[in-house]
């Protein structure tokens, strides 16, 4: 009896010792034998499906290429997240590392943590082609389709040029949804990163049919999420990034996702990299987008 007793101590004890460090994914990874990865669905280049559970993108494949680097020989299980539930899956060990579109900012950092950043984008407005709508002035009276669970309306009204703009707000549950809103011309304008803005009028069925305009409202970095306080796997990741970002990996990959056709339509993004994330691969940082708008 005595042993029983003292072999269930050491097991639970076993168990204790495997969760006690809920943030120590690279612990996390090895005692499960696989490594979950949160993407997105619709947030081409960056990450997005091409059905069958099949992920691909910007940022999925710089993902991969790290994982297999720190987790050699062990799979990669995919899940797709959502603007609303990517911060919570990421928190509750559901996912280990998000692999998306996620802006790095201030009120985000409470909740999570940020690899270096690794692409940054510039937050406008899509319209139909033969839109009149050319700048934020424009909206007035108009309808605005944007994500459920990001920033991009809130960053529109407390942008200067909306002081006294009224619109109507409505919202897809993905990205895919909101172009949609302004497909089927339910919506105007749909305001959002102008990466995703190309990349889905660039899978759309008549591209030319949709153009980007306006001010840009806000400069955004956008990052690989990991949960907060585990020193070693963001010290991992990062470490990656920054020979990726040395060694030209980081430019090779970038222009082949936003200058050369890409699945599923064989069609091109082309977006060349900016000044600002040329910037960041000189000199990697993970600092927040309040740092980039002076805010």
């Amino acid at each position: 009896m005595k042993k029983k007793l003292l072999l269930a101590a050491a097991l639970t004890a076993v168990a204790f010792g495997a969760f006690a460090q809920p943030n120590d994914t690279i612990a996390k990874v090895k005692a499960a034998g696989k490594v979950v990865m949160g993407t997105r669905e619709s947030s081409a280049p960056l990450a997005y499906t091409l059905g069958n559970n099949q992920y691909t993108g910007y940022h999925v494949e710089l993902c991969q290429r790290i994982l297999k680097s720190i987790f050699p020989g062990v799979p990669v299980e995919y899940v797709a997240v959502t603007s609303a539930n990517r911060i919570p899956l990421v928190q509750n060990g559901t996912v280990d590392i998000e692999c998306g579109s996620t802006t790095n900012n201030e009120a985000r950092e409470k909740d999570v943590a940020f690899a270096l950043t690794t692409y940054v984008t510039e937050v406008r407005t899509a319209v139909k082609a033969n839109s009149n709508i050319k700048s934020v002035a424009d909206l007035n009276g108009k309808t605005v389709a944007t994500t459920t669970g990001t920033t991009s309306v809130a960053l529109l009204r407390k942008n200067k040029r909306a002081q006294g703009i009224q619109f109507k707000e409505v919202y897809g549950k993905d990205h895919a949804d909101s172009f949609l809103l302004l497909e089927s011309g339910r919506a105007d304008a749909f305001v959002m990163d102008d990466n995703i803005l190309a990349g889905l009028i660039a899978g759309s069925q008549s591209p030319k049919e949709y153009k980007i305009v306006g001010e840009t409202l806000n400069v955004e970095p956008i990052a690989l999420m990991i949960r907060k306080d585990d020193p070693k796997f963001k010290q991992a990741v990062d470490d990656y990034i920054r020979k990726a970002m040395k060694d030209g990996e980081i430019k090779l990959l970038y222009n082949k996702w936003f200058m050369q056709p890409i699945p599923p339509k064989n069609t091109s993004v082309n977006l060349p990299m900016g000044k600002i994330l040329t910037d960041l691969v000189a000199h990697p940082n993970d600092k927040p987008a309040e740092a980039f708008n002076n805010q």
